[in-house]
């Protein structure tokens, strides 16, 4: 598709990603990556004791899995991208914490795209993380990436 195309969806739900597990082992990962080690994310058995009754996944870590998510989704895809990167967020919310071994995916709805410099894109989409089984996210964030074609 042209950025042109994709601006028409503006307003519209654009992509699904498809489910992944948040294991713990990626928990863990993500743990030692950024020195985050509270116990509610590594120990399942303190954490056992706490109103999640387990170990939960870090709140960045679950916003961390969008790029993932969205290499793994039905978005439109812009012919001749050279690059994406991440610009920043306007809002984000975490909502649920996400519990080892649970499933979640992203949804995107675009809210904005626009030619900042020639060949030069930023798009704005909400996107909400889901847990699978779950009545409500895991997160809610108004985020910003801009790609170069």
């Amino acid at each position: 598709m042209t950025p042109q195309e994709v601006k028409a969806m503006v307003g519209q739900n654009v992509g699904t990603s498809e489910w992944v597990e948040m294991t713990q082992e990626r928990i863990n990962l993500f743990a030692d990556a950024t020195g985050d080690h509270q116990f509610i994310h590594i120990d399942a058995e303190k954490a056992k004791m706490t109103p999640f009754g387990g170990t939960i996944a870090h709140g960045f870590l679950t916003l961390s899995m969008i790029p993932y998510l969205s290499a793994h989704s039905d978005l439109p895809k812009v012919d001749g991208v050279k690059m994406g990167v991440n610009y920043g967020g306007n809002k984000t919310r975490f909502i649920s914490p996400v519990r080892s071994g649970k499933r979640i995916r992203g949804h995107w709805k675009l809210i904005e795209l626009e030619e900042k410099r020639p060949g030069q894109w930023q798009q704005t989409h909400e996107i909400t993380i889901e847990i699978e089984g779950e009545d409500k996210p895991a997160l809610i964030t108004e985020w910003i990436m801009q790609f170069f074609v």
